[in-house]
């Protein structure tokens, strides 16, 4: 996340556009993951209520896309091209580490949550008037909450 911060310093609506863009993948990879388990035959109790969670989670993120699309937040080239090849690697890292550490990948994608939340802290303390980026940021951490229950309830299996 550092090296995001660092290249779109005093760029934040294309910075957020590419973290919004980045932040659905860890929810599709998820996603990706509980349907070949189903596949295979090994849904468990929680699998249900983790799908839902994490389609939402993918509705919500993609609206926050579709907010700093609306601001031009993806307006040039090299913006688009930088994230969307950073989140097709992204994609597949949390596939493979959501396989083997649910738990694990949980908690790297709440801390990342925060990160987004503290961001758009920054820019509001700049802009304390912009509705939608305070909606957002509240989104971020009730995402974060929500990681935090689905690590509890995998560990609880």
């Amino acid at each position: 996340m550092a090296i995001i911060d660092f290249l779109y310093k005093g760029r934040d609506i294309p910075r957020f556009w590419v973290l919004e863009e980045i932040a659905r993948a860890p929810y599709f990879s998820f996603m990706s993951v509980l349907h070949f388990r189903e596949s295979l035959g090994l849904r468990g109790p929680e699998h249900i209520y983790l799908m839902k969670e994490h389609f939402a989670q993918t509705l919500n993120e993609t609206e926050h896309l579709e907010e700093m699309e609306s601001r031009g937040g993806n307006k040039h080239w090299v913006d688009r091209a930088f994230a969307r090849h950073l989140v097709l690697l992204y994609y597949w890292i949390m596939v493979v580490y959501y396989a083997i550490s649910p738990v694990n990948a949980y908690h790297i994608n709440e801390q990342i949550e925060h990160h987004a939340a503290e961001t758009y802290n920054k820019y509001l303390t700049m802009y304390p008037d912009d509705a939608k980026i305070v909606a957002i940021r509240d989104d971020e951490l009730q995402h974060a909450e929500e990681l935090r229950q689905a690590m509890k309830l995998v560990l609880a299996l």
